[in-house]
């Protein structure tokens, strides 16, 4: 992080800009940190939609984090297929929710 920006950006999610064997991010340090923030605030927005679903419809955790990323890849999509795996893994944290099945299978995005 340089002095210019005020935003950390977790390895997690440069990870997913940083091609296999290279150790530099494919986007910008601005771009990069708007894409983060844009992810880390869609999942601190779900948050309450996420409980409630599994509240209202008796669902489990993994059908309402699974539900979650289906709707976060919907046309018209502001996010990356990558991008929506790692809103719902942040999901899990924030709501400390199991995602040992969620990190098990496949992302949405490669299922078809």
């Amino acid at each position: 992080m340089t002095s210019e920006f005020q935003i950390d950006i977790p390895a997690s999610f440069m990870a997913l800009y940083v091609p296999p064997g290279k150790i530099k991010p494919t986007l910008g340090q601005r771009e990069l940190a708007a894409r983060y923030e844009l992810c880390e605030d869609l999942a601190n927005l779900l948050t309450e939609k996420a409980a409630n679903m599994q509240f209202t419809l008796g669902i489990t955790e993994e059908l309402v984090l699974a539900q979650c990323e289906a709707g976060l890849l919907a046309e018209p999509a502001v996010v990356t297929p990558d991008e929506a795996r790692w809103v719902v893994c942040r999901l899990a944290e924030l709501l400390q929710w199991p995602m040992y099945q969620l990190l098990q299978s496949p992302a949405a995005h490669t299922a078809r």
